[in-house]
């Protein structure tokens, strides 16, 4: 449950960026997830797009924005700084989008991305929220979990305990069409000094171009790029 800071309007400009970031939205959308009445929750998205922590897509709908990624981007965090170093290496080597993701609660949350400069690609902005039922990272991030997480929400995943059996025996997990539809990924686990997982290092892209198994082509790479980014938490 998100905590509450006893200050109204931060709490719910905070709402409103929790919002945005579970996925692109306009302003119906978003006070459908907030509870908060059109005319306090556009002028709330409208004053943090001024500040540059919310942005606007070709549709008009409101997203993560730069200064989000610029504001963390300053945060003494050992994985961001690492995921610096590691996946322009990653994206190099695939040609495709590549992401780090993290556990927070039930749902995973893209912390580092870094897209291809050409072609089509799959776009997930750094601060998106995404559910823990589909797609490879979210295997990754269940496969390793608590046991009661697990089975809460693989009542509602797309896949079950065996293909996380699967998971854990090779190191890595592959999808194809699970989270969007004509979008494949693999994913690999980070480990932490003591030997957690605490994130999902993926790559991602059109189904047309990586196909619908693409650990055949990038398994190997996704574990090195998994293990040198463990490597710099040491």
């Amino acid at each position: 449950m998100r905590q509450h800071s006893g200050i109204g309007v931060l709490d719910k400009a905070v709402a409103v960026l929790h919002a945005v970031a579970e996925s692109p939205c306009g302003l119906n959308e978003l006070c459908a997830r907030t509870g908060l009445p059109r005319a306090t929750a556009h002028r709330l998205a409208v004053g943090l797009e001024v500040h540059r922590l919310l942005a606007r897509d070709n549709s008009g709908s409101w997203r993560p924005g730069p200064a989000l990624a610029e504001l963390a981007a300053g945060a003494a965090d050992p994985l961001l700084e690492a995921a610096g170093l590691i996946l322009p290496r990653l994206r190099e080597i695939t040609g495709e989008s590549v992401q780090l993701y993290v556990r927070d609660g039930n749902a995973r949350v893209c912390v580092a991305a870094m897209e291809p400069p050409v072609g089509l690609r799959d776009t997930v902005p750094v601060g998106a929220r995404l559910p823990l039922t589909a797609g490879s990272a979210a295997k990754v991030l269940l496969a390793w979990a608590d046991p009661e997480l697990q089975r809460t929400i693989l009542a509602e995943a797309v896949f079950g305990e065996r293909q996380l059996a699967e998971v854990r025996r090779r190191g890595w997990a592959q999808s194809a069409a699970e989270r969007a539809t004509g979008v494949a990924s693999i994913s690999a686990p980070v480990r932490d000094t003591a030997g957690a997982v605490v994130a999902a290092v993926s790559v991602s892209g059109p189904i047309d171009r990586i196909g619908r198994r693409p650990g055949a082509r990038w398994a190997a790479d996704l574990v090195a790029a998994a293990d040198a980014l463990h490597k710099r938490l040491l």
